[in-house]
């Protein structure tokens, strides 16, 4: 009677606990962990990129990946947060180099074409022209845990036990359509995974990281990267950009009028719609030795190719690009003052060819995250891909 009364509650035992893991599975997406997706060279693209469909802006010739971890020493990861029906968010991280980026800072520039967004820590930039954090891009809700995140990070990481200030750089753009960007999803947590996870190689593209939520010219945006090497009579220097595409306007492809083509873009019937408000955070990397005044030259020319696009930089709109050089001749360390970093900075006169480089860059990582990115539905309804085979009907029609 006894061993019978064991099995049975062992029976009993093993029923329930059948029992709360099919409840578990059956439990909606919004009571479990959010998916995540960090950048991995494993996860193949399927879609094409703009230089496979033909358009490749400017004169220069990319890097071998043509991304922005062509530039050495630069490292990116994502973390996606997709959730239920309405969490549509994530985190990017970008590291200029894989050291304690806190005693061996980077000189660094920030350029704004129209300010409405939150930028953390660019006073800083502006002020001493120097990065010593990873720089993170979320949601525009999610600055303060990008904060938090790149802080614990800096405090923890070897070397800094007597750090007692910490300037961390987090870009934004607003996702709150397909997005519940008031339930603020992204954890500490998320960002310290970015940082960590961060590696150099293939940077995934698309509805991924800071870019799963967001929208570009009406249609899906996303993240995009594309690189610029320079011949080696100019320097041989490379150029990496990666955007955050979430802005809007009349969208043009390498000067095609795609926007007009397929009846979609700001101000058709004259109404002003809104729909070129948004934002676009432009990442620059370089291995040209550069001063902070340089690399906020090359900022502000890379703000050219949001111009370029078709976009008027709207009031509503928070564009912005921060840039930064690896060069270890021009870091700026604990025991190097910054006068003696500046010695191999390269002269005004050797400059305007990188100008080039930094907008072409941009211009088709901006490409880059539109043809990447793939439908989605969110919080408020659901977002179209670009569609890719127009876009190759009218690249025929207009002889590209």
């Amino acid at each position: 009677m006894h061993f019978n009364s064991i099995k049975t509650r062992r029976s009993v035992g093993r029923s329930i606990l059948l029992s709360f893991l099919l409840f578990a599975i059956a439990l909606p997406c919004s009571a479990r962990d959010p998916v995540r997706v960090s950048n991995s060279a494993d996860q193949r693209q399927t879609k094409p990129r703009a230089r496979e469909l033909g358009v490749a802006p400017g004169v220069l010739n990319p890097g071998p990946l043509n991304a922005i971890t062509d530039v050495s020493g630069v490292l990116v990861s994502h973390v996606t947060l997709i959730e239920g029906t309405d969490v549509r968010t994530g985190v990017t991280a970008i590291l200029p180099h894989g050291g304690n980026l806190y005693q061996e800072k980077v000189p660094a520039g920030f350029a704004v074409a129209n300010g409405y967004g939150k930028f953390a820590g660019t006073t800083q930039i502006l002020e001493l022209g120097e990065i010593e954090t990873p720089i993170v891009l979320t949601n525009t809700l999610s600055v303060p845990q990008g904060m938090e995140g790149i802080i614990k990070w800096t405090l923890d990481h070897e070397g800094n036990e007597r750090v007692r200030s910490v300037n961390a750089v987090v870009g934004e753009t607003n996702d709150g359509f397909l997005n519940d960007i008031r339930g603020r999803h992204v954890r500490v947590a998320h960002v310290i995974e970015a940082i960590n996870s961060a590696k150099s190689g293939p940077v995934v593209e698309g509805s991924v990281g800071a870019g799963t939520g967001t929208i570009t010219f009406g249609w899906k945006g996303g993240i995009g990267t594309s690189s610029r090497l320079l011949p080696e009579r100019l320097g041989g220097w490379t150029v990496g950009v990666l955007a955050q595409t979430n802005y809007g306007g009349v969208l043009q492809i390498d000067g095609i009028p795609v926007g007009k083509e397929l009846g979609k873009y700001y101000l058709k019937g004259a109404t002003d719609s809104g729909d070129a408000d948004g934002s676009i955070i432009l990442v620059l990397a370089t291995d040209a030795p550069l001063s902070d005044r340089n690399l906020t030259r090359i900022a502000r020319r890379a703000l050219a190719a949001i111009g370029r696009t078709g976009s008027p930089a709207s009031n509503g709109s928070g564009d912005y690009a921060v840039s930064f050089s690896t060069a270890e001749s021009v870091r700026r360390t604990r025991d190097r003052r910054s006068g003696e970093a500046m010695i191999g900075e390269l002269p005004n006169g050797s400059i305007s060819p990188l100008f080039q480089a930094a907008m072409e860059a941009a211009e088709e990582a901006i490409y880059n995250a539109l043809f990447q990115a793939t439908t989605m539905t969110g919080m408020n309804g659901t977002i179209e891909e670009l569609p890719i085979a127009d876009i190759r009907r009218l690249l025929r029609i207009y002889g590209r």
